[in-house]
């Protein structure tokens, strides 16, 4: 092939390329936006920017230190965009979260184009036509598509996996250059930054980013540039770290203690697994692209035998690796073959295309062990949405040569891997199509939860709130009882817990003050009442709700102490703590009477619990995010933050006031209620 041709070809080829990025891009965002949505969880997210917006710090509840949100960097990043355009926030997150997902598409066929070319023998060899391929089963995924939106924080996790994967092949390929006093290259720098992050864009991905950040400080390279590095990638965390200890009195969001995040539940994960990859055939698909991507990565590279084991101590024929590999030689030569010179080329052989990919397979599967070992979740394949897409992105496009051969047996391998890489295309093109047609994103059958706990969550919505698309908080005012919430709270003048009354959707329980607040008038109405409600669904109850109402649920997410009790064993995957709604009776101390006691709550428990709040260890955790933040108090939370992580209390009321060893309180009629 001429030097015109080969020109000519590559050109070609590029523009496919784009062609490809350009048509998988609009697949995606067509099938994102038929199914766009604000999840319930997606919402608590905007319950802590509204507190950020009105001053009141990065808390759930107005004078409670608690972080509520799983993925930091999401926050701050809805936060500060809405402070440059000031939309309404579930357009905020709408956006950023749909922006984020077609840029983590783009990034994902980017970097593997990187690599493939990373593998060829020869730069400057037969141009490549690379096809759209694995790519393509995520982007027809229902889930993916479900969770482009949401509100939650997944589009900016695969977005930043994207761009580590482009990052970290373009860092392969280059040569290694440090300036003055050791300082890094600015991509390589801000590859640094950027993985750094990690364990602010969700607290798993910090696996994710120490496997990427010990591949860049195991290459070769200058003291003073490990410095630098390791400088440039923990600043930003180790400095929030040490902030989120001495603000909230935890290491790590109070989701990671409402979910035991370190449990195991392993048969729950293999089974939230096989809901995900039932349904759609999955494995199919992928065993196709697996298989294609390594008869077409074979018929690219054409090795001879020991051609990947020398790829790999060359250092991947990476400019500075080469340099390396010849004063290596130049010492080998000389008779200076002793553990430094090995360790060196061992070293250069780092910073090359194979160990980057093997080291994002790596990724995958450790993030796919841990989903798995922790019991996944109860939203049908979000958790498992990252670890599918580091998995394909080593096959998001795949390439085919084009052109003349090379030679009679470049000429024998492409006619075995053409007709193989273009059957398998067809096939995953095939299965695209299959669930495009079958999976209906509006079905009329009632959405239920498994047995397992896992729900469409997005079609469980749709349903329940009679919306197709639930974008807004007043979208879920018709979900059941948040009309009649809003309408009892906006009511009430004297203060009140509001409780969802069982079996009823359209009943609370508003348990007002019986007497006046302490320093009032007899009859007299406090100027700042005291409202708090108790739900489950925290993200449509705190955004349809001022700022002023506090709002808890029973399982831990925005409530500290249901979330330092036990797991219960046979409890739903990030529902499984309940904290009794007797502790909240206690800790308001807004019913002084039992009279006013709703029916189906036991003044006993309530007692009880008032009993097992005295509890030292109890009142410890209290203060560490409600008492005053004073020097002293910041000093404590950040020395104490591990202890508190690890507190565990017991929900049965009479349980823990045994356990503190506290008195019993005398038992009185059951039931004294009239309602």
């Amino acid at each position: 092939m001429t030097e015109v041709a080969a020109g000519r070809s590559r050109r070609w080829s590029g523009t496919a390329f784009w062609a490809g990025v350009a048509v998988v891009v609009a697949i995606f965002f067509a099938g994102a936006w038929q199914r766009r949505w604000i999840a319930d969880d997606g919402l608590i997210v905007l319950r802590t920017v509204r507190n950020l917006i009105a001053g009141n710090g990065p808390v759930f509840n107005a004078g409670e230190r608690v972080e509520s949100n799983t993925s930091t960097l999401w926050t701050y990043l809805i936060y500060l965009t809405h402070e440059v355009v000031g939309f309404r926030l579930e357009l905020v997150a709408l956006g950023l979260a749909l922006t984020l997902s077609m840029a983590a598409v783009v990034c994902a066929m980017l970097g593997t184009r990187v690599m493939y070319r990373g593998t060829r023998r020869a730069p400057a060899g037969v141009p490549m036509l690379l096809l759209p391929f694995g790519v393509l089963i995520y982007v027809m995924l229902p889930p993916a598509r479900d969770f482009a939106s949401s509100g939650l924080e997944t589009g900016l996790v695969i977005c930043w996996i994207g761009v580590m994967w482009l990052g970290m092949q373009l860092w392969a390929r280059a040569g290694h250059r440090e300036y003055r006093f050791g300082l890094p290259a600015p991509g390589v720098a801000a590859l640094a930054f950027i993985a750094g992050l990690g364990p602010l864009v969700r607290p798993e991905m910090a696996i994710a980013a120490a496997v990427f950040l010990a591949l860049m400080a195991a290459a070769r390279q200058s003291w003073r540039h490990l410095g630098w590095l390791v400088a440039i990638a923990g600043a930003v965390p180790v400095l929030y770290q040490l902030w989120r200890m001495s603000y909230y009195a935890l290491p790590y969001p109070l989701t990671a203690v409402a979910k035991d995040a370190g449990g195991s539940k392993w048969g729950r994960g293999l089974e939230y697994l096989w809901d995900l990859l039932s349904p759609y055939a999955l494995l199919v698909p992928i065993a196709v692209v697996l298989v294609a991507g390594l008869v077409s990565l074979w018929a690219v590279t054409n090795p001879r035998p020991g051609a990947w084991i020398r790829y790999f101590r060359n250092g991947g024929g990476s400019a500075d690796a080469v340099a390396d590999q010849g004063d290596d030689a130049a010492r080998d030569d000389q008779g200076d073959d002793d553990a430094v010179s090995r360790l060196n080329r061992l070293r250069g052989g780092v910073r090359s295309t194979p160990v980057v990919t093997v080291a994002f397979l790596a990724v995958a599967l450790i993030m796919l062990l841990y989903v798995t070992r922790v019991g996944g979740d109860f939203m049908h394949g979000r958790v498992l949405l990252p670890s599918l897409f580091l998995f394909l992105l080593p096959v998001s496009v795949v390439p085919l040569p084009i052109g003349p051969p090379r030679g009679e047996r470049d000429g024998r391998v492409r006619r075995v891997a053409v007709p193989v890489v273009a059957a398998a295309w067809l096939v995953v093109v095939g299965w695209a199509v299959a669930v495009e047609v079958t999976q209906d994103p509006f079905r009329e059958e009632p959405e239920s939860i498994t047995a397992a706990g896992i729900v469409d969550e997005r079609q469980f919505y749709i349903q329940r709130t009679g919306h197709r698309h639930p974008l807004l908080a007043e979208d879920y005012l018709d979900f059941p009882r948040m009309r009649a919430l809003v309408r009892d709270v906006s009511t009430n003048r004297t203060g009140a817990v509001f409780l969802p009354v069982p079996g009823f959707q359209d009943r609370w329980d508003v348990v007002s003050y019986d007497r006046p607040m302490p320093g009032l008038a007899p009859f007299e109405l406090p100027d700042d009442p005291i409202k708090t409600v108790v739900f489950l669904n925290l993200g449509m109850t705190s955004m349809n709700l001022p700022l002023d109402v506090k709002v808890y649920d029973t399982v831990g997410l925005a409530s500290p102490l249901a979330a330092h009790t036990d797991r219960m064993e046979d409890g739903r995957i990030g529902h499984d703590k309940f904290l009794p709604y007797d502790w909240v009776m206690a800790s308001t101390g807004v019913v002084e009477d039992p009279v006013n006691f709703p029916r189906w709550i036991d003044v006993n428990w309530v007692n009880q619990a008032e009993v097992a709040l005295q509890c030292s260890a109890t009142q410890a955790l209290i203060e560490s995010y409600s008492a005053p933040l004073t020097p002293e108090r910041r000093w404590s939370n950040l020395v104490n933050a591990f202890s508190f992580a690890e507190y565990r209390m017991n929900r049965i009321p009479a349980y823990e006031v045994q356990r503190c060893g506290l008195p019993m309180p005398e038992e009185v009629e059951k039931y004294q209620g009239t309602r």
